[in-house]
């Protein structure tokens, strides 16, 4: 029984839309070197490691630059050998400039605008994806810049002004289950992925709380 669960239970893996810059963000793309696409960079998750730690060490590796961790983005699925491949994202930035050596599978990264971004993907499915989910992070990181500005703009806050709340989260797509030309519609993947995408979801109002 263990086996037979095993064998059809769905691939987990996890990555990141990465920008990189303020008044004008780029988005990272990474070429692979055996299978020479370009792709969201993302991973396998290890052994009982959770999926945001999982996203996190894999756009380090692929894009060479540390990077901090903001808001869950939401999750696609698409076929891959006869299983079901998860992939959770969330929006990461990167902090300055480059400072890891790329991964050996990876050959080159690229910082584009999300219209090129898109156009540059190889795999429907990604571009899909990041269609979906790009302006949501690029809203956020323009609020995001814009509070910073209006806060360099006012004078400090005396001990009796009134503390603003913090800003509300990006809103997160619930999940985007890939189509083309080999895969159908399968209404058990798009259930299971949003099952997941609750669970991140409620973990991280947990750790809020």
């Amino acid at each position: 029984m263990a086996d037979s669960a095993k064998r059809f239970a769905p691939i987990l893996a996890a990555g990141g839309i990465v920008l990189r810059g303020a008044s004008r963000p780029r988005i990272a793309v990474v070429r692979l070197r055996r299978e020479k696409v370009w792709v969201l960079p993302k991973g396998k998750l290890m052994p009982r490691e959770h999926p945001r730690d999982a996203a996190k060490r894999e756009a380090r590796e692929e894009t060479g630059h540390d990077v901090t961790v903001h808001e869950f983005l939401g999750s696609m699925s698409y076929a891959v050998e006869g299983k079901v491949k998860i992939v959770q994202f969330w929006l990461m930035r990167a902090n300055g400039p480059q400072v890891h050596e790329l991964m050996d599978d990876v050959k080159a990264v690229k910082w584009l605008p999300l219209r090129q971004a898109v156009e540059t993907l190889s795999r429907a499915h990604e571009k899909v994806f990041l269609t979906h989910v790009g302006p949501i992070a690029l809203d956020h990181v323009k609020k995001q810049v814009n509070k910073t500005v209006r806060g360099k703009a006012r004078p400090a806050m005396r001990d009796g002004g009134k503390r603003r709340g913090r800003s509300a989260p990006a809103a997160r797509v619930e999940h985007v289950v890939s189509m083309d030309e080999t895969t159908r519609p399968n209404l058990f993947v798009k259930a299971l992925g949003n099952w997941i995408g609750r669970r991140v979801a409620h973990g991280l109002a947990r750790r809020a709380s």
